[in-house]
């Protein structure tokens, strides 16, 4: 399967002031959905999105100062757009206004919302969100006659199920987004897995004796460059969205699994004696990683330093 595809790149700071909202009018509707915006900020609406696609998902990146932005019903009706949006808040706080009242959002919360409905979404200082485009015929293949009422806060900040998967969501997410074309194919699938786990409140209990398995399952074969979800779901003998959902309330899924336990054998490697004489490369091929520059970046990441800053520190020459 394809790996996530960027559709679309743009930014309001090089654009004439007076010009930014009508240019950020114009780009949402064409891609994302048909909204009006508005600001008080002094320097005007500075803005910035990134649209991703991720199989049958589009994911927007989208940070800015201070503004709002509404859905009024004359749009509703003028551009229709019939899809389920995920608002994951990752910096910031707003407010969202709807017929039935208004929630207040901070900072790791989530709201879902439906396109069919009017809203306003405002934001009162610099923020960042990534907000998940569903299209209702998606949804509805995979969950028949799920009625989905909008607007909902699902998660917030706190412990529990519910917010343990959406931090597992968010994750995958910041991941496809930051690199996508080192993202996997099922990406698409492991987001709607648990979008769906998140409106339900009903995803697949916890096996725990299989998650054991499917640990022991990955670290058996982290050299093994066809180890996907997948692969690892087979030899369980279920399916990867199971897999997914045991794994989501533990805020991980099992493509962040691999990942992980390739890095700890990574570093593994890079701290044990000898290891000043491998280059990166070898090191980042040997444990499964596409590439070296992919392999630093993620190992940054996880430890603050790239490997070869690592293993200096851990090793020395004779």
């Amino acid at each position: 399967m394809p790996a996530a595809t960027v559709l679309s790149s743009v930014s309001t700071a090089g654009i004439d002031e007076g010009e930014r909202l009508a240019f950020w009018e114009h780009h949402n509707a064409e891609a994302l959905v048909g909204l009006t915006c508005r600001t008080y900020a002094a320097e005007g609406l500075l803005a910035r999105q990134v649209n991703v696609a991720l199989g049958p998902l589009r994911v927007a990146d989208i940070a800015g100062n201070p503004h709002v932005i509404e859905r009024a019903p004359a749009l509703v009706r003028s551009r229709p757009k019939d899809a389920l949006f995920v608002s994951l808040l990752l910096e910031g706080e707003g407010f969202f206004y709807h017929s039935g009242g208004c929630l207040v959002v901070g900072a790791g919360d989530v709201v879902v919302y439906r396109t069919d409905q009017p809203y306003l979404f405002g934001f009162g200082r610099d923020m960042r969100q990534l907000l998940v485009d569903v299209p209702h015929e998606v949804l509805a293949e995979r969950r028949p006659g799920l009625a989905v009422a909008t607007p909902q806060p699902v998660a917030g900040t706190g412990a529990g199920a519910s917010s343990a998967t959406a931090r597992a969501l968010r994750e995958l997410l910041l991941g496809a987004v930051s690199a996508p074309a080192a993202a996997p194919g099922s990406v698409g699938d492991q987001a709607l897995d648990l979008i769906e786990v998140m409106l339900t409140g009903r995803g697949t209990p916890v096996d725990a004796a299989r998650v054991r398995a499917a640990r022991a399952h990955a670290d058996e074969h982290l050299q093994d460059p066809g180890l996907c979800a997948d692969s690892v779901a087979r030899a369980l003998g279920v399916t990867a969205r199971h897999l997914n959902r045991a794994l989501a309330v533990e805020d991980t899924t099992v493509t962040q699994l691999i990942q992980h336990r390739r890095l700890e054998a990574a570093r593994r490697h890079l701290s044990r004696p000898g290891a000043h004489d491998d280059r990166i490369g070898d090191v980042a091929s040997r444990w499964g990683f596409g590439s070296q520059a992919h392999f630093t970046r993620l190992f940054r990441a996880a430890y603050g330093c790239t490997p070869t800053q690592y293993r200096t520190e851990r090793t020395a020459r004779p």
